[in-house]
């Protein structure tokens, strides 16, 4: 893939831009027909604001004081012809019907004819300083559209390298998990590769987000994670994942913890939950309460005993690091059959 920045051309009057009304109507006219619609529709907005105001301050507004807004419209969102257009339909409507002699091209006075060409200078003055404008903004507009484009491409090769960094890694722990000589081992292997599918996931949920931001979708990322979490460590189809989890946005680094946290107590429901023989239910939730949102891993299996796992164990201190990262705390709340273990963390 090349590094070099694509070039940017210069803007020209026929690109499309955001902003340019001949190019929204290009659908039902040609471009130079969308121009006259615009021209058209500013000069009669001219002469109606004219007429609107000669109502209420009868000779209030000299003959081209109204016309110079609807000019600088329709250059600005329809080009210099519009614009011109404009300027021209407006001049002849003031000398003709605004101008003594009314009805007429003759001037009441010597004076009024330099005054009128002064005016319609200044209307030719102003639509090519706004076409100048319009270029400057159009080439600015294509220059980021150029740059987001290229910023799109190196995306997508990040995320090609990305994915294939973890398909590699996952495959070596896989590789390794069929190797492995004792269930300890295997299980160990298991929840490294959770671990690496809760980091991947966060990566394809951050890749997925077309806003741009940081933000992870919970709701899908709690639940694609558990479907790749049943489908790599449980090895009985007597044990079925259920998840519930409500629609929420989380920071991409408390997304990780909260996953990791999810790993662990599912990993653990499998090591400990269901002896051989014995069915069950293992059920991943996030759920508001109050202030705070609330992640529940629980099984209806053999249970463990009251309280936390022993003091100073491996995974107890990595439960409490993942739960810290999610700036939350862990709870053991009692319940009737099976381990139920809660991440509470503020919104």
């Amino acid at each position: 893939m090349a590094n070099e920045t694509p070039a940017v051309k210069p803007a020209v009057p026929d690109m499309p831009v955001e902003f340019d009304l001949p190019e929204r109507l290009s659908s039902k006219l040609s471009t130079l027909g969308g121009q006259i619609v615009v021209a058209f529709c500013c000069a009669l907005g001219a002469v109606l604001l004219r007429e609107a105001v000669d109502l209420i301050l009868p000779a209030g507004a000299g003959p081209f004081a109204l016309t110079f807004p609807f000019v600088l419209f329709a250059t600005l969102f329809a080009r210099w012809v519009a614009g011109a257009i404009t300027m021209i339909f407006s001049a002849v409507f003031a000398w003709y019907f605004v101008l003594p002699v009314n009805a007429s091209f003759t001037f009441e006075l010597a004076s009024d004819g330099p005054r009128v060409l002064v005016n319609v200078l200044s209307g030719f003055m102003i639509v090519a300083l706004a076409e100048y404008f319009r270029r400057v903004v159009t080439q600015a507009v294509l220059a980021r559209n150029a740059l987001a484009d290229e910023r799109q491409l190196l995306l997508e090769e990040i995320d090609h390298r990305v994915k294939n960094k973890f398909a590699m890694v996952a495959g070596l722990v896989r590789f390794e998990a069929r190797q492995a000589q004792s269930d300890e081992t295997l299980i160990a292997l298991n929840r490294l590769q959770g671990r690496l599918d809760s980091m991947s996931k966060v990566h394809e949920a951050l890749y997925r987000n077309s806003d741009g931001d940081s933000l992870v979708d919970m709701r899908t990322y709690l639940s694609s994670l558990c479907t790749s979490l049943g489908d790599g460590v449980l090895v009985r189809d007597d044990i079925t994942v259920t998840t519930d989890v409500a629609e929420v946005d989380l920071p991409r680094d408390r997304a990780i913890a909260v996953g990791l946290v999810v790993n662990e107590l599912f990993t653990n429901a499998v090591k400990h939950a269901f002896p051989a023989g014995q069915a069950g239910t293992i059920r991943v939730t996030l759920e508001r309460a109050g202030g705070s949102l609330v992640v529940t891993v629980a099984d209806d299996g053999v249970g463990m005993p009251k309280g936390e796992m022993r003091p100073g164990s491996r995974g107890q201190g990595l439960l409490k690091s993942f739960a810290e990262s999610a700036e939350g705390e862990l709870e053991w709340p009692d319940v009737a059959q099976g381990t139920c273990v809660r991440l509470r963390f503020p919104i």
